[in-house]
Protein backbone atom coordinates (compact mmCIF):
# COMPACT_ATOMS: atom_id res chain seq x y z
CA UNK A 1 0.00 0.00 0.00
CA UNK A 2 1.23 3.67 -1.18
CA UNK A 3 0.39 6.50 1.31
CA UNK A 4 -0.94 9.90 -0.19
CA UNK A 5 1.36 12.79 0.20
CA UNK A 6 -1.11 15.27 1.67
CA UNK A 7 -1.13 17.14 -1.29
CA UNK A 8 -3.85 14.67 -2.76
CA UNK A 9 -6.23 15.40 -0.11
CA UNK A 10 -9.49 17.10 -1.22
CA UNK A 11 -9.69 20.62 -1.61
CA UNK A 12 -11.63 22.53 0.28
CA UNK A 13 -15.01 22.36 -0.92
CA UNK A 14 -15.05 18.73 -0.79
CA UNK A 15 -13.68 18.89 2.88
CA UNK A 16 -16.45 20.51 3.28
CA UNK A 17 -18.87 17.72 1.84
CA UNK A 18 -17.11 15.22 3.44
CA UNK A 19 -17.31 17.39 7.41
CA UNK A 20 -21.36 17.96 6.58
CA UNK A 21 -21.83 13.94 5.55
CA UNK A 22 -19.91 12.41 8.66
CA UNK A 23 -21.78 14.88 11.00
CA UNK A 24 -25.08 13.68 9.62
CA UNK A 25 -23.86 9.80 9.85
CA UNK A 26 -23.07 10.57 13.75
CA UNK A 27 -26.61 12.34 14.37
CA UNK A 28 -28.14 9.37 13.06
CA UNK A 29 -25.93 6.96 14.96
CA UNK A 30 -26.43 9.10 18.03
CA UNK A 31 -30.21 9.44 17.47
CA UNK A 32 -30.89 5.41 17.27
CA UNK A 33 -28.27 4.86 20.44
CA UNK A 34 -31.04 7.55 21.95
CA UNK A 35 -33.83 5.91 20.92
CA UNK A 36 -35.31 8.99 18.54
CA UNK A 37 -36.59 11.99 19.73
CA UNK A 38 -37.91 12.87 22.92
CA UNK A 39 -37.37 9.52 24.44
CA UNK A 40 -34.46 10.20 26.72
CA UNK A 41 -31.20 7.88 27.23
CA UNK A 42 -32.94 4.30 27.56
CA UNK A 43 -30.97 2.52 25.01
CA UNK A 44 -27.79 4.31 26.60
CA UNK A 45 -28.42 3.27 30.11
CA UNK A 46 -29.25 -0.41 28.77
CA UNK A 47 -25.84 -0.48 27.36
CA UNK A 48 -24.28 0.65 30.92
CA UNK A 49 -26.16 -1.37 33.17
CA UNK A 50 -25.18 -4.60 34.03
CA UNK A 51 -27.33 -7.75 34.03
CA UNK A 52 -27.25 -7.94 38.08
CA UNK A 53 -28.94 -4.43 38.53
CA UNK A 54 -31.31 -4.64 35.69
CA UNK A 55 -32.94 -7.80 36.56
CA UNK A 56 -35.10 -7.23 40.23
CA UNK A 57 -33.96 -9.87 42.33
CA UNK A 58 -36.80 -11.57 44.86
CA UNK A 59 -35.88 -11.69 48.71
CA UNK A 60 -35.12 -15.03 50.06
CA UNK A 61 -38.45 -16.53 51.46
CA UNK A 62 -37.66 -16.98 55.50
CA UNK A 63 -37.42 -20.52 56.78
CA UNK A 64 -39.18 -20.76 60.35
CA UNK A 65 -39.02 -23.73 62.77
CA UNK A 66 -37.51 -26.82 60.91
CA UNK A 67 -37.89 -25.03 57.58
CA UNK A 68 -41.49 -24.32 57.99
CA UNK A 69 -42.57 -21.87 55.44
CA UNK A 70 -44.90 -19.74 57.98
CA UNK A 71 -44.72 -20.05 61.93
CA UNK A 72 -46.93 -22.49 63.17
CA UNK A 73 -49.38 -20.68 66.02
CA UNK A 74 -48.97 -20.26 69.68
CA UNK A 75 -49.09 -23.36 71.63
CA UNK A 76 -48.83 -25.45 68.87
CA UNK A 77 -45.42 -27.69 67.90
CA UNK A 78 -43.59 -27.48 64.14
CA UNK A 79 -42.62 -30.92 62.85
CA UNK A 80 -41.16 -31.75 59.70
CA UNK A 81 -40.37 -35.35 58.56
CA UNK A 82 -39.15 -37.41 55.87
CA UNK A 83 -39.30 -40.56 55.15
CA UNK A 84 -36.20 -42.89 53.43
CA UNK A 85 -35.43 -42.91 50.40
CA UNK A 86 -35.32 -46.39 49.06
CA UNK A 87 -32.27 -48.83 51.22
CA UNK A 88 -30.03 -45.08 50.36
CA UNK A 89 -31.11 -41.98 52.20
CA UNK A 90 -32.18 -41.91 55.95
CA UNK A 91 -35.49 -40.66 57.23
CA UNK A 92 -35.56 -37.42 59.18
CA UNK A 93 -37.37 -36.38 61.56
CA UNK A 94 -37.54 -32.31 63.40
CA UNK A 95 -39.64 -31.18 65.92
CA UNK A 96 -39.16 -27.43 67.29
CA UNK A 97 -35.90 -26.95 65.40
CA UNK A 98 -34.69 -29.76 66.79
CA UNK A 99 -33.84 -32.77 64.58
CA UNK A 100 -34.50 -35.91 66.79
CA UNK A 101 -33.45 -38.70 63.79
CA UNK A 102 -31.52 -38.64 60.90
CA UNK A 103 -28.49 -40.26 58.92
CA UNK A 104 -26.23 -37.44 59.95
CA UNK A 105 -27.22 -38.29 63.66
CA UNK A 106 -27.16 -41.65 63.57
CA UNK A 107 -29.94 -43.28 65.23
CA UNK A 108 -32.11 -44.42 62.40
CA UNK A 109 -32.50 -47.52 60.47
CA UNK A 110 -33.97 -50.17 58.16
CA UNK A 111 -37.88 -50.63 59.15
CA UNK A 112 -39.85 -48.79 61.22
CA UNK A 113 -38.23 -45.06 62.51
CA UNK A 114 -39.92 -44.27 65.87
CA UNK A 115 -39.17 -40.99 68.18
CA UNK A 116 -41.43 -40.78 71.19
CA UNK A 117 -42.35 -36.75 72.44
CA UNK A 118 -43.90 -36.43 75.67
CA UNK A 119 -44.46 -32.46 76.99
CA UNK A 120 -43.42 -33.23 79.99
CA UNK A 121 -39.65 -33.81 77.58
CA UNK A 122 -39.44 -37.53 78.41
CA UNK A 123 -38.57 -39.97 75.93
CA UNK A 124 -40.28 -43.21 76.86
CA UNK A 125 -38.76 -46.52 76.66
CA UNK A 126 -40.65 -48.72 73.53
CA UNK A 127 -41.54 -51.73 75.86
CA UNK A 128 -43.08 -49.66 78.76
CA UNK A 129 -46.68 -48.21 78.19
CA UNK A 130 -47.32 -44.52 76.72
CA UNK A 131 -47.97 -41.77 78.60
CA UNK A 132 -51.37 -40.19 77.43
CA UNK A 133 -50.64 -37.04 75.07
CA UNK A 134 -47.32 -39.03 74.19
CA UNK A 135 -46.45 -37.87 70.43
CA UNK A 136 -45.12 -40.36 68.11
CA UNK A 137 -43.56 -39.50 65.12
CA UNK A 138 -42.94 -42.64 62.68
CA UNK A 139 -40.70 -42.53 59.01
CA UNK A 140 -40.47 -45.48 57.23
CA UNK A 141 -37.02 -46.70 55.70
CA UNK A 142 -36.36 -49.11 52.99
CA UNK A 143 -39.56 -51.76 54.79
CA UNK A 144 -41.50 -50.94 57.08
CA UNK A 145 -44.21 -54.21 57.11
CA UNK A 146 -42.89 -57.39 57.02
CA UNK A 147 -41.75 -57.63 60.41
CA UNK A 148 -45.39 -56.00 61.80
CA UNK A 149 -47.95 -57.90 63.22
CA UNK A 150 -51.35 -57.31 64.32
CA UNK A 151 -51.26 -56.44 67.69
CA UNK A 152 -48.41 -54.00 66.17
CA UNK A 153 -50.87 -52.51 63.44
CA UNK A 154 -53.51 -52.41 66.15
CA UNK A 155 -51.21 -50.14 68.43
CA UNK A 156 -50.95 -47.37 65.46
CA UNK A 157 -54.10 -47.34 64.32
CA UNK A 158 -55.28 -46.88 68.80
CA UNK A 159 -52.60 -43.93 67.95
CA UNK A 160 -54.74 -42.54 64.87
CA UNK A 161 -53.65 -44.25 61.53
CA UNK A 162 -55.33 -45.17 59.27
CA UNK A 163 -53.34 -46.38 56.91
CA UNK A 164 -51.25 -48.88 59.13
CA UNK A 165 -53.70 -51.78 58.21
CA UNK A 166 -52.85 -51.42 54.19
CA UNK A 167 -49.01 -51.12 55.21
CA UNK A 168 -47.24 -53.69 52.84
CA UNK A 169 -43.34 -54.55 51.83
CA UNK A 170 -41.40 -51.79 51.09
CA UNK A 171 -44.37 -48.83 50.98
CA UNK A 172 -43.10 -45.30 51.96
CA UNK A 173 -44.72 -43.80 55.38
CA UNK A 174 -44.96 -40.95 57.47
CA UNK A 175 -47.05 -40.75 60.23
CA UNK A 176 -47.44 -38.40 63.65
CA UNK A 177 -50.39 -39.94 66.19
CA UNK A 178 -50.66 -39.61 69.67
CA UNK A 179 -51.89 -41.94 73.11
CA UNK A 180 -54.98 -41.40 73.74
CA UNK A 181 -56.36 -39.53 70.28
CA UNK A 182 -60.12 -39.83 69.99
CA UNK A 183 -59.93 -39.44 65.87
CA UNK A 184 -57.69 -40.17 63.10
CA UNK A 185 -54.87 -38.22 62.83
CA UNK A 186 -54.18 -35.50 59.84
CA UNK A 187 -50.86 -36.26 59.89
CA UNK A 188 -50.29 -39.15 57.67
CA UNK A 189 -48.82 -39.93 54.27
CA UNK A 190 -48.50 -42.94 52.51
CA UNK A 191 -47.60 -44.40 49.06
CA UNK A 192 -47.51 -48.02 48.23
CA UNK A 193 -44.65 -50.15 46.57
CA UNK A 194 -45.62 -50.63 42.92
CA UNK A 195 -43.07 -51.13 39.61
CA UNK A 196 -45.84 -49.06 37.67
CA UNK A 197 -45.66 -46.09 39.81
CA UNK A 198 -42.00 -46.49 41.74
CA UNK A 199 -39.93 -43.52 41.88
CA UNK A 200 -37.16 -45.84 42.00
CA UNK A 201 -36.12 -49.57 41.24
CA UNK A 202 -38.07 -51.38 43.79
CA UNK A 203 -38.99 -48.41 45.92
CA UNK A 204 -42.13 -45.50 45.76
CA UNK A 205 -40.46 -41.98 46.77
CA UNK A 206 -40.06 -40.65 49.62
CA UNK A 207 -42.62 -38.89 51.54
CA UNK A 208 -42.07 -35.29 52.75
CA UNK A 209 -44.61 -33.79 55.42
CA UNK A 210 -45.11 -31.11 57.78
CA UNK A 211 -47.21 -29.00 59.93
CA UNK A 212 -47.82 -27.77 63.55
CA UNK A 213 -49.46 -29.55 65.91
CA UNK A 214 -51.15 -28.51 69.35
CA UNK A 215 -49.34 -28.98 72.72
CA UNK A 216 -51.59 -31.01 74.71
CA UNK A 217 -53.51 -29.01 77.14
CA UNK A 218 -53.69 -30.27 81.20
CA UNK A 219 -55.99 -29.55 83.21
CA UNK A 220 -55.23 -26.77 85.59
Amino acid sequence: MVALPLSVLPPGPLRIVALVVTVGLTWIVVSILLGGPGSGFPRIQQLFTSPENSVTTEPRARKYKCGLPQPCPEEHLAFRMVSGAANVIGPKICLEDKMLMSSVKDNVGRGLNIALVNDVNDLLKFIRPLHEGTLVFVASYDDPATKMNEETRKLFSDLGSKNVKDLAFRDSWVFVGAKGVQNKSPFEQHVKNSKHTNKYEGWPEALEMEGCIPRRTTAS
